[in-house]
């Protein structure tokens, strides 16, 4: 084995974006997350402010989404959306493009969507990882927002939210990798269901991963590295269900 379960278990954000989440099931998501010592929680913004504080002295991080899912809001709402996040005690925020304005090719436009969020991050001493939503896009375009969030100091550059027709692939993240300046990461979300899509992300210099599937892909980490199991009942790898 060429990792520890710290180097897989610190690639995941724990994605609790599913509308239809209740707050039982919100709960258990961080639990599970601290348990199995994630990278992060990322939350649905309404419940950001508790998850901050329940994450308080793990190595957990809080985050959450600005512009989500479509990316459509104005730069206006997605910075009221940061302030606010920040505020909560959100560490890291993902934030979705203004796809329209991608297809239309109005870089400057996009430039100053993504740079004041990522100011504002910065300046309160957090992050800012940016989803380009690349089911929708061409080739160019995804080479273009890499160029432009290696400018404005981006902290990751990201696939997409889960939720467009497809999610990462290994072509897409080899490309935004390539195309990305050394100081920025790269995040993969929407298909990796378990701890072999995990590695081959990782092969191609995914830092990031975001997952629904925490538990038993980190399970599966730790059978195969001969360490003891956390959830008994997961222990046992299986075949992932289908969908997200």
């Amino acid at each position: 084995m060429n990792y520890t379960y710290l180097d897989v278990a610190k690639m995941i954000d724990h994605s609790l974006l599913n509308p239809t989440l209740t707050s039982a099931d919100l709960d258990a998501g961080i639990a599970l997350a601290v348990r199995y010592d994630a990278a992060g929680v990322c939350i649905l913004p309404y419940a950001l402010a508790d998850c901050a504080a329940r994450l308080k002295g793990s190595n957990v991080r809080a985050s959450t989404t600005i512009g989500f899912p479509h990316g459509g809001h104005t730069t206006a709402i997605k910075l009221a959306e940061a302030r606010w996040a920040l505020a909560d005690g959100g560490e890291e925020l993902d934030m979705v493009v203004n796809i329209s304005q991608v297809l239309s090719g109005a870089w400057d436009y996009l430039r100053e969507d993504i740079r004041v969020i990522v100011d504002a991050a910065h300046q309160a001493g957090q992050k800012v990882k940016v989803i380009f939503e690349n089911a929708y896009l061409k080739e160019e375009h995804k080479i273009r927002l890499c160029e432009i969030c290696s400018e404005v100091n981006a902290d990751w550059v990201k696939t997409s939210t889960g939720y467009a027709p497809s999610g990462a692939t290994i072509e897409d993240l080899t490309l935004m990798r390539k195309h990305t300046a050394p100081h920025v990461q790269v995040k993969a979300a929407g298909g990796v269901r378990d701890l072999d899509a995990l590695l081959a992300v990782r092969a191609v210099g995914v830092t990031r991963c975001g997952a629904t599937r925490t538990a038993a892909m980190l399970e599966d980490a730790r059978r195969r590295l001969g360490l003891p199991p956390i959830d008994p009942s997961l222990a046992a790898p299986a075949a992932a269900p289908a969908g997200y």
